[in-house]
């Protein structure tokens, strides 16, 4: 019997025009939205719908726009019974909603939240980030190491093998950037971010999420949702809430999560969201592993 897992897009894969043909397709997507709009007093729908794209690349929009697509995906093919879930960084929350750890008009509030104190920390404390291709991980971490002396500079996502995303302050970026080209890395490339993700320089941020997670209602989950911080499994709400807090500084151990989640006998992953990325980087980490891509109204039908 195959298993089954949904897996959630983060930042960076939203588009304008997002959620349109499921708003017009479906009663419970269109639902689901006028609800998000509704709970967080803004007209979420309409940046979605029609842009501006720089407005919708806005933390406080993105983050919020990108875990309300999917969690209506997700919704819409519920039928399809998944043994485990995870997100990418921000998708972790949509992972959480789909197993019922959160539900989802607290859960838009409060990825809203972090989302708005995520863009405010990349102002009161500004950062860049870098994706270094072609470098072991221990390599990569060495040259942040290095770089530290002259700013806060360490690796924050762990995406596929070669693949490693690193961040800090302008400085210690910069410097590790020359160090990781000087070490061999095939491509070092500046990212267009709004600040240091998963890193110290989100400090501020995770202050904030602490006291939002406090007055949210988390349960226990119906299904293990593999955390960023452990790249383990965790169904427990205390855990749960503990590993929200630490992600925002913490590395993104995508990599290891999808090989942990094959060991365990997932072989057929869902990724739930808009674009591709996710795909993408599961053949680069389990080449054997089938994934699927739902993103438009067109790909949930055939599970209807």
């Amino acid at each position: 019997m195959a298993k089954k897992a949904f897996l959630f897009p983060g930042q960076g894969s939203q588009y304008v025009g997002m959620s349109k043909d499921l708003f017009d397709n479906s009663v419970e997507a269109n639902e689901m939205i006028r609800t998000a709009d509704d709970a967080l007093g803004i007209n979420l729908s309409y940046i979605m719908f029609n842009g501006p794209e720089e407005e919708l690349k806005q933390t406080e929009f993105t983050q919020p726009a990108i875990f309300l697509h999917s969690v209506i995906l997700a919704s819409i093919i519920r039928t399809l019974q998944v043994d485990a879930a995870a997100g990418h960084s921000l998708g972790e929350y949509s992972a959480l909603v789909s197993a019922g750890a959160i539900q989802f008009y607290d859960a838009v509030k409060l990825v809203r939240a972090r989302g708005k104190a995520m863009q405010q920390a990349g102002i009161e404390r500004p950062g860049t980030m870098a994706a270094v291709v072609g470098l072991q991980p221990e390599k990569v971490a060495s040259c942040c190491s290095e770089a530290s002396s002259v700013g806060i500079v360490q690796c924050a996502n762990f995406n596929s093998p070669g693949q490693i995303v690193i961040s800090g302050s302008v400085d210690g970026v910069k410097k590790a950037m020359e160090l990781c080209k000087a070490s061999g890395a095939k491509l070092v490339k500046e990212l267009v971010v709004s600040g240091a993700f998963h890193s110290p320089l989100m400090d501020p941020a995770k202050a904030i999420l602490s006291n939002e997670l406090e007055n949210t209602p988390i349960y226990d989950a119906k299904f293990p949702v593999y955390a960023n911080v452990s790249a383990l499994p965790s169904t427990k709400k205390d855990e749960i809430k503990k590993n929200l807090f630490e992600q925002v500084t913490s590395p993104v151990r995508w990599e290891e999560t999808i090989k942990n989640m094959v060991n365990d006998g997932i072989d057929e992953f869902y990724e739930v969201g808009p674009g591709k990325v996710l795909q993408g980087l599961v053949k680069r980490i389990s080449p054997e592993a089938k994934c699927v891509s739902i993103d438009k109204y067109t790909d949930v039908e055939k599970y209807l």
